[in-house]
């Protein structure tokens, strides 16, 4: 190790995040400056990575779970030679720019994860640590290793307080993660006062009590840093590892260091003198020759193991095509384009809920995506999303495709996310629908960072019946229908499930909740599988067609379709009957086709829903109705509350009666 060159390297590190968050009057100082030793000894020295090949597949993945000291890392990818132009530093925080606030998940060349929300990118490194170990598990054979790359995350006191922290902590440290490396900047203050406000955890203890291996040293001593670092990377005893850093918050600029107010902008005032402090010249955005000759030298070394692991990936390619595939495919996030239809029909009389529907089509989806994984919030047996031949993920089993996530929903977010975004697998977990918002943090992220994750909620009504209001949910489906690019799926029959999964299998853009039901329901067998099938992927389609002239539209998500369907029958020939499982689908359709589902002629309309009625409205329009549920539910049989609370085909034909005159 350059202790020369790396320490130069880290003051002026200190100087860029000075100069880039003074020219913008806006951004977060003390972690970039109380950390500049720890990303000197990271990026100049210890992790493992090709700027040049920011996917690499076996490079060191580093997640800046602190995400508000973003300038930390757009300072070292800047130094290391990623596509982080200086002008780009110079950028921070402006429109367009590759540098916003918090850093974002594909829009900066080296960042691996979008963090921000405190907490997140710890779960989301614990993600990733998961994937690494699964990917050795498959892939890595007898003469070949292809993966054996580590995670490192770094974190602050307020990602440590957060619950979801606690949560994805224990899960890693339970499941055997050795590959997971955490850099606790434990810097004594939070962004109001000094940490022993809020907080007295002994850190050591706590991490060793979750089987963690700890050490704390001091967070400025380049030697240090390098040495626990490199102990924890080469660790392999079965525990994570977590190295508590004792740092000085706010470095290089003593009139704020060491204090709350160094967390924000405050220092920057200070430039001039800080920059002289530091022993760097009067030019701001500095950066020596010999830095930047050190970093181009690293870099340089770094095409070199990368060229050494391509001559090995092509090897092991070549004597394991069928795992080559697989992982080619997991990778470019490629399903079968059929897969659709090697998903056998239903027969005529099948009448199961549909959580029974998605446990038949998981398993045959499983089968046709080897990538597939999945996992349940401690609720396996009432989620049914287990892959009967996937085995169990495990510190002793790293390939299982079932991940016993325990009852810890907003971990099992976040790290569903990691996985994600290591982007080797399809990630996909389950718990009941009126927990999803424990996980709805990271539901929201997924979505901003475009993650093809896939949400299994199941118990979608108060359908749910005896458990009464506490777990019936009324308003979530509505409220996950909110985040913007987010797929909300509430299929209505057998073949709107199989549907569901091979729509949220194929989308790569963004995740998708499937919402399913507790009680059985009625298959629509008397209407093709191909229309149910090719019209659920579209959102939305006329189940029925009216048999005269158009009166009414009918319109039902999930089990609620089935009372429109009996309605219909007693309404007569002038009623249309149209599923909606999905409006974001139905809403990415053209002008002419929803005008083809939803003529504007027909101002007549109805939806029913086992929800809050709100969104509804806007297809219902004002001179229709909506069938909701606007208040809390009831303990009492399922069926008993829905017949209660209005929803029943009874309800929907006198609905249509007093609507039509």
């Amino acid at each position: 190790m350059n202790e020369q060159i790396l320490q130069s390297a880290a003051a002026q590190a200190r100087g860029l995040a000075i100069d880039a968050v003074h020219a913008c009057s806006s951004g977060h100082l003390g972690l970039p400056l109380g950390c500049a030793e720890i990303g000197a000894v990271l990026f100049g020295d210890s992790l493992n990575f090709n700027p040049a090949a920011p996917k690499w597949l076996n490079r060191d993945r580093f997640i800046l779970s602190a995400g508000h000291g973003s300038m930390f890392i757009y300072t070292w990818l800047h130094l290391s030679g990623y596509a982080v132009s200086l002008e780009e530093v110079k950028n921070f925080r402006q429109l367009h720019s590759i540098t916003p606030g918090h850093p974002e998940f594909d829009e900066t060349p080296g960042v691996e994860a979008t963090t921000g929300p405190l907490g997140q990118g710890i779960a989301n490194a614990v993600g990733y640590a998961l994937s690494g170990k699964r990917a050795a598990a498959r892939y890595n054979t007898a003469e070949h290793t292809l993966f054996d790359h580590n995670v490192v995350a770094l974190a602050g006191d307020g990602c440590i307080q957060e619950g979801i922290a606690r949560e994805a902590i224990e899960f890693a440290g339970h499941n055997g993660l050795d590959n997971l490396v955490l850099i606790y900047d434990s810097n004594d203050v939070t962004l109001d006062a000094m940490a022993d406000v809020s907080q007295g955890t002994q850190a050591e203890a706590y991490f060793k009590s979750q089987n963690w291996n700890a050490i704390t040293i001091d967070g400025h001593d380049l030697t240090a840093v390098k040495s626990a670092v490199d102990a924890a990377k080469a660790n392999s005893n079965g525990n994570p590892s977590v190295i508590i850093a004792k740092t000085e918050i706010g470095r290089g600029i003593p009139q704020v260091a060491g204090t709350q107010k160094a967390h924000g902008e405050g220092g920057a005032g200070f430039a001039a003198e800080a920059r002289a402090g530091l022993g760097l010249p009067e030019e701001t955005f500095f950066v020596s020759d010999e830095v930047r000759a050190f970093f181009a030298a690293k870099a340089e070394e770094s095409a070199v193991a990368l060229s050494e692991w391509q001559a090995t990936y092509d090897a092991w390619a070549s004597a394991n095509p069928e795992l080559a595939e697989e992982l080619s495919n997991g990778v470019a996030k490629a399903v079968p384009s059929d897969l659709l239809e090697r998903i056998p029909a239903f027969g005529a009389d099948y009448k199961g809920a549909t959580r029974a529907t998605g446990s038949d089509v998981i398993n045959i989806v499983a089968k046709e995506v080897p990538q597939l994984l999945t996992g349940s919030a401690d609720l396996f047996g009432s989620t049914k999303n287990y892959i009967n031949d996937g085995g169990d993920f495990s510190a002793k089993n790293a390939a299982g495709r079932n991940i016993w996530f325990g009852i810890r929903e907003h971990a099992m977010g976040g790290i569903l996310n990691g996985i994600a975004y290591d982007g080797l697998f399809r990630a996909s977990g389950a718990t009941f629908c009126v927990f999803a918002d424990y996980l709805r943090p990271s539901i929201r992220i997924a979505a901003l960072a475009k993650l093809p994750v896939t949400y299994i909620f199941t118990h979608d009504s108060v359908g749910v019946g005896e458990d009464g209001p506490t777990h019936q949910p009324v308003e979530t489906v509505s409220g996950l229908r909110v985040i913007p690019n987010l797929d909300v799926v509430r299929p209505g029959d057998p073949e709107e499930v199989a549907a569901a999964y091979a729509g949220a299998l194929a989308r790569v853009d963004g995740p998708t909740a499937l919402i399913f039901t507790r009680q059985g329901i009625p298959n629509n067998s008397d209407v093709p599988v191909e229309i149910r099938r090719e019209g659920a992927l579209k959102g939305g389609y006329v189940l029925k067609k009216e048999t005269g002239d158009l009166k009414l539209i009918l319109m039902a998500s999930g089990s609620e379709v089935g009372h429109i369907v009996e309605a219909a029958k007693e309404l007569g020939e002038g009623v249309r009957v149209v599923s909606m499982p999905c409006v974001e689908r139905f809403e990415r359709q053209s002008c002419e086709y929803k005008k083809s589902v939803l003529p504007c002629e027909c101002v007549s309309r109805i939806a029913i829903e086992a929800g809050v009625s709100g969104l509804w409205h806007k297809y219902t329009g004002f001179e229709g109705k909506v069938l909701g549920i606007d208040r809390f539910g009831i303990s009492a049989p399922g069926d008993v509350v829905m017949k209660e609370l209005g929803m029943t085909a009874g309800h929907v034909v006198a609905a249509a009666k007093e609507l039509l005159g």
